[in-house]
């Protein structure tokens, strides 16, 4: 009786060894781990979304009754009461579309700067790179953009505000808002695993930076008493949100003219707080683990 013959095991794979040491000095901006990466980017951002919005009642409602809610009392207090002024447009529409970009900014800011801790658990366990926690809770921040702006199509259908080619630039500025955040929540997400009163100190300083922003009053204010006293008018652009605002009102509106000198200082701003940012993060880093 013949017995069949056993076919012949498959040869053995060795598994790659992977070595993870912390880096040493000033390391490169870590591009190509976060391209690596980028799956598990999209799940935390999901994440966090998911999260801010669990066991709430009004779910992501929110997102519309926030700016509703600021842009009806900016309209009673500054529009009606102090009349600051809002550049020939209704006030309401007028600051409703400043707030579409700060509120991306603030909320993406306030996020990430607290991310590190938040997600310490994962952080102690597991490798991935780091600076994808701070850049998840940004990109989660455009959902409510996004919620928001289709609101901002109701109010320009009740003051029969006509729409332009320019409104397809909008999300540029939107961009430079949320480069402007991350930035910021480099740095501040950084420094609070070490320092946790810094937790304390960002909404202070978001409420600060909200007026000298030209959320709830136009540009136009600031750059005239700047020329009333010989000034450049692109120290205004020294606060990138500036920059941000004014292009994102004038994509919106398509009225007047972009000031180039504020928006370009503005964005070379925005990219220098960028590049630090990710350059301090990158350098902290390797303590994260053991600290956080």
């Amino acid at each position: 009786m013949s017995h069949p013959v056993p076919a012949a095991a498959a040869p053995e794979v060795p598994m790659p060894t992977v070595f993870i040491r912390p880096t040493k000095g000033w390391a490169s901006l870590g591009f190509r781990d976060v391209a690596e990466y980028r799956e598990l980017l999209f799940f935390l951002s999901w994440r966090d979304i998911k999260v801010r919005y669990k066991q709430t009642l009004l779910g992501a409602l929110w997102a519309i009754l926030q700016p509703i809610l600021a842009t009806i009392i900016f309209t009673v207090f500054f529009g009606n009461l102090a009349r600051v002024g809002s550049d020939g447009l209704p006030y309401p529409v007028f600051a409703f579309a400043g707030l579409l970009p700060w509120n991306l900014f603030a909320a993406a800011l306030g996020h990430s700067a607290d991310s590190l801790v938040g997600s310490s658990n994962l952080i102690r366990k597991v490798y991935f790179p780091r600076v994808l926690v701070p850049a998840s809770t940004v990109l989660a921040s455009f959902a409510d953009f996004w919620v928001a702006f289709a609101i901002l199509f109701v109010l320009f259908f009740h003051y029969k505000i006509a729409l332009t080619a320019a409104l397809f630039l909008a999300p540029l500025f939107a961009l430079l808002a949320a480069g402007t955040a991350l930035g910021g929540g480099l740095w501040l997400s950084a420094l609070n695993v070490q320092y946790r009163d810094v937790r304390h100190v960002v909404p202070f300083f978001v409420q600060m930076w909200l007026f000298v922003t030209p959320v709830i009053y136009p540009s136009s204010r600031v750059t005239a008493k700047l020329a009333e006293h010989g000034l450049p008018v692109w120290l205004y652009g020294l606060n990138p949100m500036a920059g941000a605002v004014e292009g994102f009102r004038w994509a919106v509106f398509g009225r007047g003219p972009l000031n180039p000198s504020l928006l370009l200082t503005s964005v070379i701003v925005t990219a220098v707080l960028l590049v630090t940012g990710f350059l301090y993060f990158r350098r902290t880093e390797r303590y994260f683990a053991d600290v956080v």
